[in-house]
């Protein structure tokens, strides 16, 4: 009888040892569930555009090269009327407003207002590119500048060209500095968390490039103030 009792005994408490052991999974996977629950369902990753020689970063961080490569996308976007630019302008800053500050697009507001009540917008068609030679590629350090973990000052050397109907009124090679901010705000709209905010400092006019007559390459542009402001 006795051999019999412990029997059961032993059994009972293996018994209450599998059920410990199984509540205490259950509060396990329950905690994994939830740490799953609040994990974030994307992520943004900056990947440099040239991987053959590897790279190492931290998930937060932008490098300059994306941050180049965002700076002229949106620049340029904003830049191009292809019809009529009383309509494509305010169109862009409308489109484009996550990928601004607050204080960015109230300025190209007025200098849309501006430009439209001096007839500079009426019938005209404006775009613009990058001037070769003058990429990111060609001289990183020079532009883009780090100012914090936060903050870049970014600089195109571009050529703006506005026509009306078939005819040039204007070709400008321009630098622009460009200020680049971190804004995670709204993911939906705006992926890259960056946005524009506007100018630096005052844009310049350039020089066209020099046309080397050994190399027919062009050499370094010169910089002059100019009174284009975009």
């Amino acid at each position: 009888m006795s051999r019999f009792k412990n029997e059961v005994l032993h059994l009972q408490a293996h018994v209450k040892t599998l059920r410990l052991v199984v509540g205490a999974s259950c509060v396990g996977m329950l905690l994994l569930g939830l740490g799953w629950w609040s994990a974030p369902r994307s992520l943004t990753i900056h990947v440099p555009p040239d991987l053959r020689s590897g790279s190492t970063r931290k998930w937060w961080e932008v490098p300059p090269e994306s941050v180049y490569a965002f700076a002229f996308y949106i620049f340029q976007q904003l830049n191009r009327w292809p019809t009529n630019g009383e309509d494509d302008y305010p169109r862009n800053l409308r489109a484009l407003a996550s990928y601004l500050t607050p204080g960015c697009r109230a300025l190209l507001q007025k200098d849309y207002e501006y430009r439209r009540d001096n007839g500079e917008l009426r019938q005209r068609v404006r775009g613009l590119y990058e001037i070769p030679g003058r990429g990111y590629g060609d001289d990183p350090a020079a532009r883009v500048r780090v100012v914090s973990d936060r903050d870049w000052i970014v600089m195109l050397d571009v050529s703006a060209d506005e026509y009306v109907g078939a005819e040039q009124v204007k070709r400008a090679l321009l630098r622009y500095p460009l200020r680049v901010t971190r804004l995670d705000v709204d993911p939906e709209h705006n992926p890259f968390g960056l946005a524009l905010d506007c100018y630096a400092s005052t844009p310049e006019r350039i020089e066209p490039p020099a046309v080397n007559a050994e190399t027919h390459t062009p050499s370094p542009l010169g910089a002059r103030p100019s009174g284009e402001t975009q």
